[in-house]
């Protein structure tokens, strides 16, 4: 094993995360993160299962439903930001668990809300810790992930994020109607308590404590992980292969726009637009386009909205399964095409029933949830450690973009009396384009993070 001056290599810690078999550890981590992650899923969606109730109830104008929509979206924007300079400054667990913090006191916050006004307010600050944790929360999967499985470890864990769009709507179905919109946000104050318990039950990357300089941090946090998993595994650990020091220099966001990461970071930003561009100009609305443009009453518009959700549940597991075979580029490629044509049978054939609306963008969000886990696995891979958090978010930073002009775009158009064909044509242009952008991606299929960096 490869040392510097008496401490670990940054090459030889990897090694040793690389050796570890799958294990009880893992399960525990991933499990944890992903109920963290569950929950951000299930607040960002709360918006849209509330919003045909908050559009009666407080009589809003087509303007100030989409200014609800979008406030948290907003607020995500700067939560991404801001957590991929923390993510690389103060560490991987921390910043997740000071997220989930803010989104789930801001929820509780939200529930109590007298009008239109203080709920935007509180969505803007629940979207600052929704935007925060799920993209540096995705960066430490990855970073504990073995490269030979990455996808499949980190996808597998993806897909509880679409679980709790899911869990979000299905929940809605009953309690909306049943005990009011406010319900769902008491329901999503929930998760804070789990900032308290994550940075005591899960370990902090090794891989960034090393790149901080921590080396007898980064060297005790490995040998503890090590310790767990020959524990649970009761079998004794396979040799960590030798490799070379590779130190990593200090990073800065400007590093994201030199050389080799300007390609990998235009790439993916606008990646990352198309796809949530294209989700939340669909999600955010659809329960209100069944029930104002088809007249479904409240209930039918959640079922049928749950239904694309578990359609792109199904999505993530498929994109899981394959996308360690088929590679990177291949796979978003093969699902952007998808979700445009998709779209394009949708805009040809009118979107003359509510049926028919949920038929099609159920076969939209099987090929979108796909896109959006699989660049949640990209994204940390095309960066070094010193920087993965803030490359991570910055893509964070175009989707939220994208889910803001999504929505407002969507709303433009039925607030001038455009036709639905219209609505699911643009976006069927915009995924078109997204494809385009997939095909100058770099394949990073079976490659340790430090050889895609080094």
């Amino acid at each position: 094993m490869t040392t510097v001056v008496g401490k670990p290599a940054l090459g030889s810690i990897a090694a040793r995360l690389e050796r570890l078999p799958h294990s009880r550890w893992h399960v525990k981590v991933r499990f944890l993160i992903g109920t963290v992650t569950f929950f951000e899923a299930f607040d960002q969606l709360l918006a849209a299962s509330a919003l045909p109730v908050l559009t009666k109830e407080w009589h809003l104008t087509t303007g100030q439903a989409t200014f609800a929509v979008t406030s948290a979206s907003i607020g995500m924007l700067l939560g991404a930001l801001a957590a991929g300079w923390l993510g690389d400054r103060i560490g991987r667990v921390r910043t997740v668990a000071l997220g989930i913090a803010v989104t789930g006191l801001s929820s509780l916050a939200v529930a109590l809300s007298q009008n239109i006004e203080l709920f935007s307010l509180f969505r803007f600050l629940q979207g600052l810790g929704i935007g925060g944790v799920v993209p540096v929360a995705a960066t430490y999967i990855n970073e504990i992930a073995r490269s030979d499985k990455r996808g499949r470890f980190v996808l597998l864990y993806e897909m509880i994020f679409p679980a709790g769009l899911a869990a979000a709507t299905l929940l809605a179905v009953w309690v909306v109607p049943q005990f009011g919109w406010r319900a769902m946000f008491l329901v999503g104050a929930l998760p804070a308590l789990l900032a308290v318990a994550l940075p005591r039950q899960v370990e902090e990357s090794p891989r960034w404590l090393l790149a901080r300089g921590r080396t007898a941090e980064a060297e005790a946090t490995i040998a503890r992980i090590e310790a767990e998993v020959a524990r649970t595994t009761a079998e004794a650990l396979p040799a960590p292969t030798t490799t070379p020091d590779t130190p990593e220099p200090k990073g800065s966001l400007m590093d994201l726009f030199r050389g080799r990461y300007l390609r990998r970071t235009a790439v993916l930003s606008g990646l990352w637009f198309v796809a949530y561009y294209v989700n939340h100009g669909i999600s955010t609305w659809l329960p209100s386009l069944y029930t104002r443009e088809f007249g479904l009453d409240l209930t039918s518009a959640l079922v049928y909205t749950l239904l694309s959700n578990v359609t792109g549940l199904l999505g993530t597991f498929v994109m899981a399964m394959l996308i360690d075979r088929l590679g990177r580029r291949p796979a978003l490629l093969g699902a952007l095409v998808g979700t445009a044509l998709s779209l394009a049978v949708l805009a040809l054939a009118g979107a003359t029933s509510g049926s028919q609306v949920a038929v099609f963008a159920s076969c939209t969000t099987f090929f979108l949830y796909a896109i959006n886990a699989g660049l949640y696995l990209y994204s940390p891979e095309l960066y070094p450690t010193v920087n993965r958090a803030r490359g991570a978010a910055f893509g964070g930073l175009s989707n939220r973009i994208g889910v803001i002009l999504g929505p407002v775009a969507v709303g433009a158009i039925i607030g001038a009396g455009g036709s639905l064909s219209l609505v699911f044509a643009q976006l069927a242009v915009v995924a078109v384009v997204g494809a385009v952008i997939a095909w100058f991606a770099v394949e990073t299929k079976g490659r340790t993070l430090e050889e895609l960096n080094s």
